[in-house]
């Protein structure tokens, strides 16, 4: 990809260039980078999209499903036409509609530990749009050992959870440190507990934000904190969580 802005991605990018906080070298910034995303499901969809539209260079997305008719009412990149795709080819073919400019990395696999560092190695910010806490322990693991930001979404019903990791910083907890306890896998399955279909795409929306910002070094926020979506009763809320002993982090 080629890192000048021409007169083309300055039209393209312009409502976003015209921002005092980006600009054309805040732009720039955004073409370089390389963003991973763990997942295209309902969070995945609209962080894959969204930073599409915000020209981020490399986007590569890792997931082993297809798409199903239960998929249609959250996950905002498929249509009825895709049922029985891989997720990954289909998204790779939507977003080339929506900006030719982006290159992507498709993964047709489950992160494991045995595929992990061969995945994650060559991007800078990870984004967790997974649905299972195994697969979200060893992100945090991976990122925390290599001191990469990774953004963590969580929904259920009519709630989200969402937190921004910048592991440079030691003394920061990580995930582990927040869940006590390893929670029960159903806590995030919508099959199980159900989900109304715009929460994934705000949750989801401000993953997208929350990499755009640590691109950007906008972000002034503390990693210790969980941003808390209450939407049933549009309560937004911050709660401060910190580094806990014993935990996978206190050797990082």
């Amino acid at each position: 990809m080629k890192n000048i802005l021409n007169k083309k991605l300055i039209e393209r990018y312009s409502r976003q260039i015209v921002l005092k906080d980006v600009g054309p070298t805040g732009q720039k910034k955004i073409i370089k980078s390389k963003v991973l995303v763990v997942g295209a499901g309902g969070l995945g969809c609209p962080v894959i999209d969204y930073l599409s539209r915000a020209g981020v260079g490399n986007i590569g997305v890792a997931d082993n499903d297809k798409v199903n008719i239960s998929n249609i009412h959250r996950q905002s990149l498929y249509s009825c036409k895709d049922i029985g795709k891989y997720k990954v080819n289909v998204v790779k073919q939507k977003i080339k509609l929506i900006n030719p400019k982006v290159k992507i990395d498709t993964f047709k696999v489950r992160i494991e530990k045995k595929n992990i560092e061969k995945i994650f190695k060559d991007y800078d910010f990870i984004v967790d749009g997974s649905d299972n806490f195994k697969t979200k322990f060893l992100l945090n693991k991976y990122c925390l050992n290599h001191k990469k930001i990774l953004i963590v979404g969580a929904i259920s019903k009519m709630d989200g959870h969402i937190f921004t990791f910048d592991f440079k910083n030691k003394n920061d907890p990580c995930l582990k440190c927040f869940y006590q306890s390893d929670p029960s896998d159903e806590v995030l399955n919508c099959e199980f507990e159900g989900i109304l279909g715009p929460i994934a795409g705000i949750v989801g929306s401000i993953q997208a934000i929350e990499i755009l910002k640590k691109i950007l070094n906008l972000s002034k926020e503390s990693n210790k904190k969980i941003l808390i979506l209450d939407l049933l009763n549009l309560n937004f809320r911050k709660a401060e969580f910190n580094k806990k002993k014993n935990c996978v982090c206190k050797n990082f």
